[in-house]
């Protein structure tokens, strides 16, 4: 046995009548954009952003060299790896 339609008009008349037209008409479209706001996320999921690829970045100078101000620097106190 489910709701028949005296049911429904009666229910909806009692929720009309403690919550007012104004308050329900609110809710609704806070329920609206909480819709709209999951949709546009769903979307952004599913399509994201185009990113641009990365600079490359040059490898560090071996560890008897160093850069400074743009030149390199040799350190010549310390002794070249051995293999």
């Amino acid at each position: 046995m489910g709701l028949s339609l005296p049911h429904l008009i009666i229910l909806a008349l009692v929720v009309l009548v403690l919550f007012g037209r104004g308050r329900i008409s609110e809710m609704m479209g806070d329920f609206g954009k909480g819709i709209k706001s999951f949709k546009e996320g769903m979307n952004d999921e599913a399509n994201p952003p185009v990113t641009p690829p990365a600079q490359q970045i040059p490898p560090p100078p071996p560890a008897n060299q160093a850069t400074l101000n743009g030149e390199t620097v040799i350190d010549s106190t310390s002794q070249p790896p051995k293999p």
